[in-house]
């Protein structure tokens, strides 16, 4: 069994910054991906950055250059960087794990994050 826990976000205003951690622990073995998303009210969920194995990071268009993922493979960790937040960030966000085992595919969410940007 694999775990995510999640830590950081809260209130920000427009402008400020917050930063998201996400460490997995349990019986990991081959990671995919790791990353995180995020599920604004009335809203699907929807990817904001995330790492692949090929080490790549992909961002959401609406985040680049203002949000960076980083990790620490040590601490199977990833965090996310919010820079320069806006109203429109506002949202639930997610810690996704995707790993393979023995030719399986197991995908973990963490429990989420809130983070409200408003003055």
């Amino acid at each position: 069994q694999v775990q995510l826990q999640e830590s950081g976000g809260g209130l920000v205003q427009p402008g400020g910054s917050l930063r998201l951690s996400c460490a997995a622990s349990g019986s990991i073995f081959s990671i995919k991906s790791m990353g995180w998303y995020r599920q604004a009210p009335g809203k699907e969920r929807e990817l904001v950055a995330i790492f692949q194995s090929d080490t790549t990071t992909n961002y959401a268009d609406s985040v680049k250059g203002r949000f960076t993922i980083s990790r620490d493979n040590n601490k199977n960790t990833v965090y996310l960087q919010m820079n320069s937040l806006k109203p429109e960030d506002t949202a639930v966000y997610y810690c996704r794990l995707w790993h393979e085992r023995s030719g399986n595919s197991y995908i973990y969410w963490g429990q989420g994050k809130q983070v409200t940007v408003s003055s």
